[in-house]
């Protein structure tokens, strides 16, 4: 059974984000399951600290960018809107290059809040970072 309140279409989400901090890190809405979100992330200069690995904030930023679209879609955007509460991040493991794939999957569905759980992998399915983000679920529509 599907957790989503309206159908994911993964070119309009991308369209959405094309022109802000998501689309400007190369991040990209790749799949929605029934209970989960999967974006993926380019590991290049966009994304790397200094050191030449993939930056520990910018892992953050894919795991509540995907924490957020899930949210959202749980919701129905006419009424209710959602805002990032808090986050918190383990990085594991080092990349270097290539891509990171993230999945999220709710924890907790409630009707003032949602908790999320973020898995980000490497290329060769390797736990580089989890994370959980606790959203906010606000009445009214997003304004604007």
């Amino acid at each position: 059974m599907s957790i989503w309140h309206q159908p994911i279409k993964l070119d309009e989400v991308n369209r959405w984000n094309a022109n802000c901090a998501v689309g400007h890190l190369g991040i990209e809405i790749i799949d929605a399951g029934d209970d989960y979100l999967t974006g993926r992330m380019p590991v290049d200069q966009r994304t790397r600290q200094p050191f030449g690995v993939l930056h520990g904030g910018v892992s953050m930023v894919l795991a509540e960018t995907l924490a957020s679209l899930g949210a959202a879609f749980v919701v129905d955007l006419t009424q209710y809107h959602c805002v990032g509460q808090e986050i918190n991040a383990n990085h594991i493991r080092a990349v270097a290059e290539g891509w990171v794939v993230g999945v999220a999957r709710p924890l907790h569905l409630g009707r003032s809040s949602q908790v999320w759980e973020v898995k980000i992998s490497d290329e060769r399915d390797k736990l580089v970072c989890v994370s959980r983000v606790t959203m906010a679920v606000l009445a009214a529509p997003m304004p604007g």
